[in-house]
Formats: C-alpha cells, structure tokens, sequence
C-alpha cells in the first residue's frame, strides 16, 4: 500500500560536534527510512565531516547563514524553504532556534514541537528572565515539546506554564553495541603518554564555560599533589576543541603536568578513546541529559559528574553518593578522584555496575520508540 512519509524539519543552531547533534544523528539513524523524511536546517551551518555521521539517504541540509546579532533575514529564508518543502513537523531544539516556531506557525505546518536538551552559560537552569519571557511568548506556537530531564519538565510545566500533557520526557538514549567495553587501542596515545599500571580519567565535550573543563584541570592538578607518590602514574584525557583550549594547555604547562595530559581535540574515534580512560568526569556547569556520560556507562567507565541538572537521573543510584559533586568544589571533586588511588580494584567493580545500569535503563532503542511515537501520534 502506498503511504505518505512523515516529514520532519529539524532546526539546529549548528550541526558539529555535540551531544545534542549527536542525539539527531542517532535518531535519524535509527527511525524507519520508509515511513519518515527529515531536512536539517542550520542557523550558522554545519561540518561536512559531522554530517556523514548520518548513514540514512533521506535526508536533506540547508544553511541559513544566520549574521551575527539579530537578523531577521532567516525567517524570510524559513519561510520560503518550508513553502517549498512542506514539512509535516517542525522539531526545534533549546533557545537558539525557538524563535523559529513563528515562521512554522505562519506557514502553517501542522505540527510544531520544541525540545529542551539543556542549559546554556548564559541561561543557568532557566534562570534568565529574558529567555523565560521568549519561552512563555512562544508556548502559543508550539503544540508539544520534549524535556530530556525532569528538571526541563519541571521548568516548562512550573516556570513556563505549558500543561503537563503538553510535555513528553524522552531521555536520551546510547547505542550499547557500539559504545562497549574493548582492549584499549593504546597505539592511539601520543608518544610516550603511557606508562605501566597507570590511571586515566577522561572527559569529552566542547572547551566552552558551560562545559567547565578548568574545574576538572584543576583537581586533576590537586590531585597530583595529594598523592606524590602515584603522580606518575595519573592522567588526563581531554577530548573537544574550542575556546577554552588554548587556557587549559597554558595551565597544565604551569603545573609541570603537560606530558600527564593530553589535549585530543575533535575526534571521530570517541567510542575507541573512551576505552583508554579508567575513569570519566563531567564538571559541566548545567546539563540536559549528556549522550557522553551515556557513552561512558556504556563503555563500562564510572562516572563522576557533577550534580546539576539532569546528571544525578543518569548516575546509578549506589554510586550517587560518592560520584555527584556540587559545581566549582575543588576538594569534592579531587576526594571523588581519589577513590580510585586509593583503591584501583574499584574501578573494576563500578564498571559493571555502571554497564548494566546504562543497558537496563538507557538504550537507544527505548528513546527512538519514543519519538516515533510522538511522531507518529501528531501526524496520525
């Protein structure tokens, strides 16, 4: 029988390295290409490299080349893009696209949802007026949105005052078969990098405030001092680019520490990295639901993250005590770190804590199911 597929238009800030992108990726990946057709539209464009991360053929990207500041050009550019393409759902994702609901709404698409994924430095936990004024201004447009957290859900039904069964709470999920634990691809380490019995802690993220990786540099440092006898043997992954790079390199070369940390950039071999680390750590300073530390439980790595937004949802209950940690609390966060000094067969014991909590509760298949019915129930 002959049926009409779903067409989605997405509409991302920028689609590079990230987790939200990421998100989009493993839902086009994995969502029926016989029953869905979706179309990336970009503000401020996209990497060729990420897009080949899409291994379906129905999809199609378009840039609007957003100018910095207020350009009100790009509603023209929408509006004209969706005349022209007609999608049946226009799926916005955070602050940074909402604004474009209007144009959905204008061109009448039928169907219009809006996800909160997460915090931005600028907009802590939902805390600035402005933004929370633009959310409730755009509620009128919008016909459901997704919270990956229940502090999203909390926000939009509390804060916002959208209608709870207006709110669909769709967590991330990860793919379990590619992010699994692997003898570890040593030859992947710069030279001289890896030394008998040591232990690595990684993170993985873009340099940027929100991200907070200088909290992390720094305990990693105290963590050095604090125990002078293991100090050789500790380091330091960091996997992401941006502007925070150049600052944190300057610093672990003030702390002697530059040959104990490596700064990997951007890199499409995460899932074969995150098996070099013994250890993972998120000092984000807001979060939505994070596709690494999914990543991490995943690749069996313990998780120590900070306690901010939806992280403490993710982190298996038994470990919580001792692996959430308030933001910016440089001793917390090296005492966390030290654990696994103090007592390297942990590491071995929360790997398969954190491998089975993260399949049993977190798989990619569950989040897909989820959206194709959000989908399939609009359009129906």
């Amino acid at each position: 029988m002959d049926f009409k597929k779903i067409h989605i238009m997405h509409i991302i800030y920028r689609f590079d390295t990230g987790g939200l992108e990421n998100g989009v990726v493993n839902l086009i990946n994995r969502l029926d290409p016989q029953k869905y057709q979706h179309t990336i539209v970009t503000l401020k464009g996209y990497s060729e490299i990420f897009c080949q991360r899409i291994h379906t053929d129905n999809v199609q990207f378009f840039d609007l080349a957003k100018k910095d500041g207020n350009d009100v050009s790009i509603f023209f550019k929408l509006r004209k893009l969706i005349k022209k393409s007609k999608p049946d759902i226009l799926h916005t994702r955070n602050t940074a696209t909402i604004e474009t609901q209007l144009v959905g709404w204008w061109c009448r698409v039928p169907y219009r949802i809006h996800g909160e994924h997460g915090w931005d430095v600028n907009d802590m936990h939902g805390q600035n007026k402005k933004y929370q004024m633009l959310r409730r201004f755009m509620k009128m447009f919008i016909r459901k949105y997704v919270a990956l957290s229940t502090e999203a859900f909390d926000y939009l039904k509390n804060t916002i005052g959208v209608r709870s069964t207006d709110i669909k709470h769709i967590c991330n999920g990860v793919d379990v078969n590619k992010f699994m634990p692997q003898n570890p691809p040593y030859q992947l380490l710069p030279e001289h990098f890896a030394v008998a019995d040591m232990l690595v802690f990684g993170t993985v993220g873009r340099l940027a405030e929100v991200k907070n990786q200088p909290f992390l540099l720094e305990a990693f440092i105290a963590l050095t001092e604090r125990y002078p006898a293991q100090k050789t043997k500790l380091r330091l992954i960091v996997v992401g680019d941006g502007v925070l790079m150049e600052k944190m390199n300057k610093r672990a070369h003030q702390a002697g520490l530059a040959s104990q940390i490596w700064f990997a950039g951007n890199r499409s071999d995460v899932a074969q990295l995150m098996n070099l680390m013994d250890v993972f750590v998120l000092p984000s300073l807001a979060e939505g639901i994070s596709n690494t530390i999914l990543e991490a439980m995943a690749t069996g790595l313990p998780v120590i993250a900070t306690e901010v937004g939806g992280n403490p949802e993710l982190i298996a209950p038994e470990l919580k005590p001792t692996h959430l940690v308030e933001v910016n609390n440089i001793d917390a966060l090296t005492a966390s770190l030290g654990q696994y000094v103090n007592s390297p067969d942990l590491k071995q014991k929360n790997s398969q804590i954190v491998r089975n909590h993260c399949v049993k509760n977190f798989s990619i298949d569950t989040m897909v199911k989820k959206y194709n019915e959000l989908y399939q129930a609009l359009s129906g």
